[in-house]
């Protein structure tokens, strides 16, 4: 307990100073201006938003030689660092021209995090590599890190609470990025949810980090009567589903039960490359399933 308040008091040390150093920019000439435009005031835990980010680059940005990327850092009102969503932007910064404007949009979820209140959003460039940040224009509390934006997390809903029945192994943790949760399918997995009886779109986050098949693995969504999404997915992109579902592939039962089927499994154990003794037989690996009546 010692050691948390320590660290509670330093930050907040660090934040009255930035705050007091704050301005349109840090030093160093400003690369471009950055606006983030959330869908949402309020989101409620394990929920997703859309994320517009824009970045109007200077008229006089300097070169930039190498790619950078866009860390999101997501701040309780304590001024704690609760979770990242940190990424490449689609086109390279490198790439980026004095006056353009980059715009593109992210869904991110709200991590099951045990935190309700305002959480604010801030953003900057970073080297990969080196850590190196880029000065930009805004509102700054420092580190060459700028506010653009905040909402109110609230508890989730349990309206349409999906459930991971069948065919799924235990949920896993990352312990180096807070909130983030995944669970690997078998080869046929089920998930079920409460029946609203009307149209509704389905979230589905998943990925395959093993490349251990010479070509993509083909997965399937189905209800008990129709499949409603087919895709491949290869090895190393993450890849976001979204599917409407009417309400008559909903079923008049008062439970909607999807299966998630994948063509090929693998047994970690059986791959000498991987150095793990991991019998399980796995599937795709999925960090949210979400459903959202529209």
């Amino acid at each position: 307990m010692q050691i948390r308040r320590f660290f509670r008091h330093g930050a907040f040390v660090i934040a009255l100073c930035a705050s007091s150093c704050s301005g349109a920019n840090d030093g160093g000439t400003p690369v471009a201006t950055p606006t983030v435009t959330i869908s949402t005031k309020t989101a409620a835990i394990g929920s997703p938003i859309e994320m517009q980010y824009r970045f109007a680059v200077a008229a006089d940005a300097p070169a930039v030689n190498e790619d950078y990327w866009v860390f999101v850092h997501f701040i309780d009102s304590d001024g704690e660092l609760m979770w990242t969503d940190d990424h490449e932007p689609p086109t390279p910064v490198r790439q980026w021209k004095p006056g353009q404007t980059v715009e593109y949009t992210r869904t991110m979820f709200i991590p099951k995090f045990p935190y309700v209140g305002q959480t604010r959003v801030e953003i900057g460039l970073y080297s990969p590599g080196s850590g190196e940040r880029l000065a930009m224009t805004g509102k700054t509390p420092g580190q060459r890190s700028y506010e653009v934006g905040a909402f109110d997390m609230r508890l989730e809903s349990d309206d349409l609470f999906v459930i991971f029945r069948d065919g799924w192994h235990a949920t896993e943790v990352a312990g180096e990025a807070a909130g983030l949760t995944w669970q690997w399918s078998r080869k046929d997995a089920t998930l079920t949810f409460p029946n609203p009886k009307r149209v509704v779109e389905l979230f589905l986050q998943l990925d395959q980090p093993v490349a251990a098949f010479s070509m993509p693995q083909q997965v399937e969504i189905k209800t008990a009567t129709e499949a409603v999404d087919r895709f491949p997915l290869p090895p190393g992109r993450t890849e976001l589903r979204r599917v409407k579902l009417s309400a008559g592939q909903l079923g008049t039962a008062d439970t909607v039960e999807l299966t998630l089927s994948v063509d090929r499994t693998f047994v970690p154990a059986t791959l000498p490359e991987l150095k793990i003794n991991d019998p399980r037989e796995l599937g795709v690996r999925v960090f949210r399933a979400f459903v959202q009546p529209i």
